[in-house]
C-alpha cells in the first residue's frame, strides 16, 4: 500500500483535530513560471494560516506522497525539469521510478481523502474538451467517488463548460455557487451556466457538504466561486482568446495531454498579462474561501 508522508506541521493539524486545507502543485510545476510558481505557493500558504487553518500542500518528492511541504521541498519541485504531472493514476509510477510530481486536481484529492483532509482549494478543475468529448478530465471521476470540498473557479475555459456541467450531474457532484447563481468560467466570472445551488456564507457550504455526506453520498462537492472583480476578464475578452486559441491547436494538430497546456498558454499570450493576474488573483481567493469553509466544517 502507497503510504502517506506528512509534514510535522500537518501531522500535528490532523492529532488535534485543527480547519485543515489542501493545496495542489501541479499550479507549479506545470502551470506557473518560476519565480511566481513559488510566490503564489507561499502566499496561498500564509493565506489560510492568516484565516486560522493550516495549509497542506500535496506533492510527490522522490516518488513518495507528500502531505505538507516546506519551502525547500516547493522549491525543488518548482526547479526540477524532469518532475511529472501526478493524476490519480500515477502515483504507483512516480513510486517506482521515485520521481518528483506535481499533484493535479484528482491526484492531491485522493492523497487528501487518504489523509481525512476534507477541504481542498485549486484554480480550475478539468473537464470535457470542446470537440472531443471522449477527452475527459480525470479530475471528473476522482470527484465522482472523494468525499472532499473542492473550492475552484469553475473550469477551465477552454473546456466544453455545458458538457463538463453535464457530466458531473451524471457522476453526483453537486455544483455550489458561492455567491453566485451561475458557473464561473475560470478567468471569467461567468459562463452563463446556472449552477445547481447557491451559499452566500462558508458556514453554509460547510453545512451542505455534510449533509451530502449524510445521505452516504461518497462524491466531492465542488463550490465554485467567482473570480475577484478587480482581477477577472471581461466575458468576451475570454472567449475570443480561446476561440482563437482552440483554432491554433487545430492548425498545429495539438492532441492529447498536450491540448490544455498549450490552450492555457496561447490563452495567456492573446491575453497578455491580464490572464497572469486574474490566475493568481482567483488561486489567492480561493485559498481564502476554502480556508473560511475549512473553519466551519471543523466547528459543526
Amino acid at each position: 500500500m502507497h503510504e502517506l508522508h506528512y509534514s510535522e506541521e500537518v501531522r500535528q493539524a490532523l492529532d488535534n483535530q485543527q480547519p485543515i486545507v489542501g493545496l495542489e502543485t501541479a499550479v507549479v510545476t506545470h502551470g506557473l513560471p518560476y519565480p511566481t510558481n513559488v510566490e503564489l505557493a507561499q502566499a496561498m500558504e500564509n493565506l489560510i494560516r492568516e484565516e486560522g487553518a493550516v495549509p497542506a500542500t500535496v506533492g510527490v518528492l522522490g516518488g513518495k506522497a507528500q502531505v505538507g511541504m516546506n519551502s525547500a521541498d516547493i522549491q525543488l519541485l518548482a526547479q526540477d525539469r524532469d518532475v511529472i504531472k501526478v493524476s490519480r493514476r500515477d502515483f504507483s509510477r512516480a513510486a517506482v521510478k521515485k520521481l518528483n510530481g506535481g499533484t493535479t486536481v484528482a491526484g492531491s484529492i485522493t492523497a487528501l481523502h487518504k489523509a481525512g483532509i476534507q477541504v481542498f482549494a485549486t484554480g480550475g478543475i478539468g473537464g470535457v474538451h470542446r470537440n472531443a468529448p471522449n477527452d475527459v478530465s480525470a479530475d471528473l471521476y476522482t470527484m465522482a467517488q472523494t468525499p472532499v470540498i473542492v473550492v475552484c473557479a469553475g473550469a477551465k475555459s477552454i473546456l466544453d463548460l455545458p458538457a463538463t456541467l453535464e457530466t458531473l450531474e451524471t457522476l453526483s457532484v453537486p455544483v455550489v455557487g458561492y455567491q453566485t447563481s451561475t458557473f464561473p468560467a475560470f478567468y471569467a466570472r461567468s459562463s452563463g451556466l446556472p449552477v445547481t445551488t447557491q451559499v452566500e456564507e462558508p458556514e453554509d457550504a460547510a453545512l451542505l457538504a455534510r449533509a451530502h455526506w449524510a445521505m452516504g453520498v461518497n462524491s466531492a462537492v465542488l463550490l465554485a466561486v467567482p473570480a475577484p472583480l478587480e482581477d477577472a476578464l471581461p466575458d468576451k475578452a475570454m472567449s475570443e482568446a480561446v476561440d482563437q486559441a482552440l483554432k491554433d491547436a487545430k492548425k498545429h494538430k495539438i492532441r492529447g495531454q498536450d491540448v490544455t497546456p498549450f490552450l492555457l498558454n496561447r490563452v495567456s499570450e492573446l491575453t497578455g498579462k491580464s490572464s497572469m493576474k486574474a490566475n493568481l488573483g482567483l488561486l489567492l481567493n480561493n485559498a481564502r474561501i476554502a480556508a473560511r469553509v475549512a473553519v466551519e466544517l471543523s466547528r459543526i
